[in-house]
């Protein structure tokens, strides 16, 4: 269980997990206007590589990105664009596996920063690049990749504008995968641990789509949907192994200050999404489409 983890990490086998703080917004409020971004420390981009793997930052880290980025049958020939490149992990390993040329975009200036340096440490050339972007403000060149993977590129957007600008990168017959969270049905206010969650992602609760309205949304801006697939057990028990992996790296080294409030914090986000996907008030999504365009 993701809460005896932590407890263990803490030093108490019956302790409770991190308790959410009261919300600083009202419920149903643009999270994303009412938070605004903060940036990433340090401590916390050490933490992500001790949880998911250097350079990754959602759960499965370079076992979950392969995974779904095999299934577009990428080659040395392919171009690629990653959306949500993290620090860099995604990308190198991909090319690295595949061969395949990846641009890829995050929208953390300080995940782009520590992106660059792994880059280079991988020496991989000209065949992985890494930029910001602004998802508020999506901008994509048309009709260039064969490929595109998307993870968790809804946050705090609306989603049709950024599904039609991917779409539009691709080439004819181009292959999209997308990750990301969506809630079938309207999230309550009162639902514990949610607007806490809701301000530790900066999402706006009202603005998570059900599944098949964004499979809707990718049909017009076409795509050809092929498989909508509810992947929420792999994604938890991602989380927890990852958490279990980083707790036990870390027994006997203890954290400074600053480490342990970024683990403070990292941990209650996270086990707060665990337990929204375990009750069944979010779930995680894969969706893998083609390109009908021929423009």
């Amino acid at each position: 269980m993701l809460a005896s983890a932590f407890a263990s990490w803490f030093g108490r086998s019956h302790a409770a997990p991190p308790k959410a703080a009261p919300a600083a917004s009202l419920p149903g409020a643009p999270v994303a206007e009412a938070h605004p971004r903060t940036p990433w420390p340090r401590e916390r981009i050490a933490l992500a590589d001790a949880l998911w793997g250097e350079g990754f930052g959602l759960p499965g880290g370079e076992v979950e990105a392969l995974r779904l980025t095999r299934t577009l049958g990428p080659s040395p020939a392919h171009s690629l664009l990653l959306v949500g490149g993290g620090a860099g992990g995604a990308a190198c390993a991909i090319t690295q596996e595949f061969g395949a040329w990846v641009a890829a975009l995050e929208n953390e200036p300080e995940l782009v920063d520590a992106a660059h340096a792994l880059i280079a440490r991988a020496q991989l050339g000209r065949k992985v690049s890494i930029a910001l972007w602004q998802p508020d403000k999506p901008s994509f060149e048309t009709r260039k990749y064969h490929h595109c993977v998307a993870l968790e590129p809804l946050i705090g957007v609306q989603a049709e504008p950024i599904l039609d600008g991917l779409a539009r990168a691709l080439k004819p017959l181009g292959q999209f995968v997308m990750t990301d969270l969506v809630a079938d049905e309207k999230l309550d206010p009162a639902c514990p641990g949610l607007a806490r969650w809701a301000a530790l992602e900066r999402r706006d609760p009202a603005g998570l789509q059900p599944s098949v309205s964004v499979t809707a949304m990718l049909g017009r801006v076409g795509m050809d949907v092929r498989i909508a697939e509810d992947i929420s057990e792999r994604h938890v028990g991602q989380v927890v192994q990852g958490w279990r992996r980083a707790v036990r790296d870390m027994r006997g080294n203890r954290p400074d200050r600053a480490n342990a409030a970024q683990l403070v914090t990292e941990a209650e986000r996270w086990l707060l999404r665990w337990r929204l996907v375990k009750a069944g008030r979010l779930r995680m999504m894969r969706w893998h489409a083609i390109s009908r365009s021929s423009g």
